[in-house]
């Protein structure tokens, strides 16, 4: 599947927030090895997590499909995709 660098960082967006929201759910329930969730923190906790996890792999597979089909270092495109995923969007 070809994939643009726009969504590229799009994809990269998204998981920095599904990363946001795992952050912010430790930091509300606590560490989860440390304090006992509730069945329903529990559930909230390891949903976000799951997010996170495949939208971080996306991101990993569409920068190597991107870059086998520009033919550039994946390293270079998976920092390029960091740097402008920080920016705000238009």
């Amino acid at each position: 599947m070809a994939h643009t660098f726009e969504e590229l960082v799009q994809k990269q967006r998204a998981a920095e927030a599904a990363r946001a929201t795992v952050e912010d759910l430790r930091t509300t329930y606590g560490p989860p090895a440390e304090r006992r969730m509730t069945g329903a923190q529990s559930g909230t906790y390891e949903t976000a997590l799951r997010a996170w996890r495949d939208l971080a792999r996306d991101v990993q597979t569409a920068v190597s499909e991107y870059a086998r089909e520009t033919g550039r270092p994946r390293a270079e495109i998976e920092a390029e995709v960091e740097r402008a995923a920080a920016q705000p969007p238009d």
